[in-house]
């Protein structure tokens, strides 16, 4: 038995420290995170999510300008996704930790989903190690970087353009409290054409363009008193 212990103690001559240290002391470590990573270390990741009306690819060189903006360097992978480089986090390194050389950081993997051609949604996952439970949430986009106001700002100084039509149609903004079929009525004289705009647009359903920069109506839809005066619109 003592031949066993003593021959685990030559091969992990660290682990052995760290349980003597933990076994004099009485006390028995329990970790506090919810992932164990790839290099042994332990780890968690905590998500947000938000939809913006504009194209997924629009949507991913906004999230790209804003971390540019905010002088955080990010890694481009494939399917539209963004993974930044690590970061120390401002906590405490625990007494393990600094006797592992483990130490607290942070980065965020972000992915842009297409919800129709002219919508995406923006999910960000913060992923921490060797930061604790209660101090995760510090780290999440929201709170670190303002990321989705600040891409709000950015997309009203610059407003992406890529998913709307620019040729055979007429680009409206919906007026207050209008829906799709009030802007059929209005472009169109038919309500019932805000199915063809919607479909054209990849919209669902009669209120889905709240929020739009712009709809786009097809040439054929439209009056012809509509065609003349729509370029004012």
């Amino acid at each position: 038995m003592l031949r066993a212990a003593r021959h685990v103690f030559r091969q992990f001559p660290i682990a052995a420290i760290v349980f003597s240290i933990l076994l004099l002391s009485g006390c028995y470590y329990a970790p506090y995170y919810a992932n164990r990573a790839e290099g042994g270390g332990t780890d968690a990741a905590v998500g947000e999510q938000r939809d913006f009306p504009y194209s997924q690819n629009d949507s991913f060189l906004l999230t790209q300008d804003v971390l540019r903006g905010e002088g955080i360097l990010f890694e481009v992978k494939p399917e539209d996704k963004l993974v930044t480089l690590w970061k120390d986090a401002d906590v405490p390194v625990g007494m393990l930790g600094s006797i592992v050389g483990k130490h607290p950081q942070y980065r965020y993997e972000i992915e842009v989903v297409p919800l129709s051609p002219r919508t995406a949604r923006v999910v960000v996952n913060v992923r921490v190690e060797d930061v604790p439970d209660e101090d995760i949430s510090k780290y999440n986009a929201t709170a670190r970087l303002n990321l989705f106001a600040k891409m709000d700002q950015l997309a009203a100084q610059f407003p992406p353009s890529e998913g709307t039509p620019k040729e055979g149609g007429v680009n409206y903004a919906l007026l207050p409290n209008e829906d799709l079929k009030g802007l059929a009525q209005r472009a169109t004289g038919n309500a019932e054409n805000w199915r063809q705009i919607a479909q054209d647009n990849g919209l669902k359903s009669v209120t889905d363009g709240t929020g739009l920069p712009s709809i786009w109506v097809r040439n054929t839809l439209l009056s012809g008193t509509k065609k003349d005066s729509a370029g004012d619109n």
